[in-house]
């Protein structure tokens, strides 16, 4: 199975497990998620993530880890979800992104190392 297939598989499941955040409650109709929302859901998951790290935290709901590991697992939930949802290609993306990241001159660590370079 190849990563970009793998993630993918990761998307359905995701998504269908989370399918009840894609229903309005009332109509039980199906509803059409505000994308702004979904970015701002990964925002505030992240943020926590931050959070946890700054202050060395447990995570409340898994008390036995680090709550900067469990928020992150909450960002790539949210992500995979809204992946799922909107019928995105997450896999396919990740795959090209990654070949084409492994080929870029400004990630090269002499480049990186140069005056004006990425330092992160």
């Amino acid at each position: 199975m190849n990563q970009q297939q793998t993630l993918n598989d990761l998307r359905d499941i995701v998504h269908n497990a989370n399918s009840k955040w894609w229903v309005d409650p009332i109509t039980r109709e199906p509803k059409i998620r505000n994308v702004g929302e979904l970015l701002m859901l990964v925002t505030s998951e992240l943020a926590e993530a931050l959070e946890g790290d700054r202050k060395g935290l447990m995570d409340t709901h898994l008390p036995n880890r680090p709550m900067l590991e469990v928020e992150l697992a909450d960002a790539i939930i949210r992500i995979l979800d809204m992946a799922g949802g909107m019928k995105l290609d997450i896999g396919g993306a990740f795959a090209d992104k990654m070949a084409y990241n492994s080929q870029r001159a400004d990630h090269k660590l002499e480049n990186r190392a140069k005056e004006g370079g990425k330092k992160y």
